[in-house]
């Protein structure tokens, strides 16, 4: 893989960081900028919604120009709303930055797949993809745990200001390693937008939906459903993130050779893995395995889905690359809060039984639709 790939990666980290890091640092926010914790909550609805709108409306807008431009320009945005927050003492202006963030980190991803896939050989997407998706998954071991940190010893304002320096040397790459490559408009209009890309995308946003509707809520089951201490979170959440983190580096390699039916074997084992994880999840013992198990199979059957996807977009790589991130982006959104409905109605555990239901109701499309559908 060429180099240039991981700094690409280094970029979704710190991207991925940003994303996923309020969820330690939100109630810090809100004392020090004067607003209540619901309030600061809206600062990761605004980010999810940035990121679903923004992905397809950026590569839209940026399959004009050249992709090392529009890297440019909006890992640049990324940074600089990353200061404007780190410096701001108005949570309106810190709310507009998240927005602003969400848009530039969707349309670098949307991008940066499609800038990926072209610097690779045409049989080597998925393992181009997994290098950009090991910066999520890298994120959740380590960027979240280090932004938590640095809150706690340096105030939130440090977490902010650590993307932005994070993000430099990706962005310096990209100057000097991507190159200027037009799309074209022929390019933007030439993706047909067949049956077997729009199931591609829904089983992308369902599986994805099931990772994080159970990711979210992971804390309160290992406390209050497998009965572990607080302290053992952070270690199964790293557990997890490690977990996908080998899903994803060993999903890479399989997902170039377009066979479906390994994909849906994972994707049966996901599927009861969640199931065994919802009956077993008081016991300690299981709850381990199952968390580092679930991480793999979750990120593997997603990222290799959306490489799927990316092969069947390839007549519009930029337009097929936003897509598949607002795929991503709307399971994340939805998931959380059909997981959270189903808190409301049956405890901790539902979570779970919500992440196979959305699996199952994945299986089931995809062995219909698929079935009908030619992929190019």
């Amino acid at each position: 893989m060429p180099f240039v790939l991981y700094l690409l990666g280094l970029a979704v980290f710190a991207q991925a960081t940003s994303e996923f890091m309020l969820s330690g640092l939100g109630p810090a926010i809100a004392q020090d900028l004067g607003v209540s914790i619901p309030t600061a909550g809206w600062l990761t609805s605004a980010f999810a919604l940035g990121m679903i709108a923004g992905a397809p409306a950026i590569a839209v807008l940026g399959a004009r120009w050249p992709r090392r431009r529009t890297l440019l320009i909006t890992l640049t945005v990324f940074l600089v709303v990353h200061v404007l927050g780190a410096l701001t003492t108005s949570f309106t202006i810190l709310l507009l930055t998240r927005v602003l963030a969400a848009l530039a980190n969707a349309g670098f991803l949307a991008i940066a797949l499609a800038a990926a896939t072209s610097l690779v050989r045409p049989d080597a997407k998925g393992r181009a993809t997994s290098v950009l998706l090991g910066g999520t998954t890298l994120a959740c071991i380590v960027g979240v745990p280090a932004g938590a940190l640095l809150g706690q010893h340096l105030g939130w304002r440090s977490a902010f200001w650590a993307v932005a320096i994070i993000s430099l040397p990706a962005l310096i790459a990209i100057l000097r390693s991507v190159p200027a490559r037009m799309t074209g408009p022929a390019a933007l209009a030439g993706l047909r937008i067949s049956r077997g890309l729009v199931v591609l995308l829904l089983l992308g946003a369902l599986v994805n939906g099931a990772t994080f509707c159970s990711f979210t809520y992971l804390a309160p089951v290992l406390t209050e459903v497998t009965g572990l201490r607080a302290a053992w979170v952070p270690l199964l959440l790293a557990l997890f993130g490690l977990g996908s983190f080998a899903g994803v580096t060993i999903a890479g390699r399989y997902a170039d050779r377009r066979r479906h039916r390994p994909v849906f074997v994972a994707g049966g084992i996901l599927l009861l893995g969640w199931c065994a994880f919802a009956l077993t999840a008081s016991v300690p013992a299981a709850t381990v395995v199952l968390v580092f198990l679930q991480g793999g199979l979750s990120f593997a059957v997603g990222s290799t889905l959306i490489a799927y996807a990316l092969y069947a977009g390839s007549d519009s790589p930029v337009l097929a690359g936003g897509l598949a991130t607002a795929a991503l982006n709307v399971g994340a959104a939805v998931g959380p809060v059909i997981g959270g409905l189903g808190i409301d109605q049956g405890g901790y555990r539902a979570p779970l039984w919500v992440s196979a239901a959305l699996v199952g109701t994945a299986l089931c499309f995809g062995t219909a639709g698929l079935r009908r559908a030619r992929l190019g």
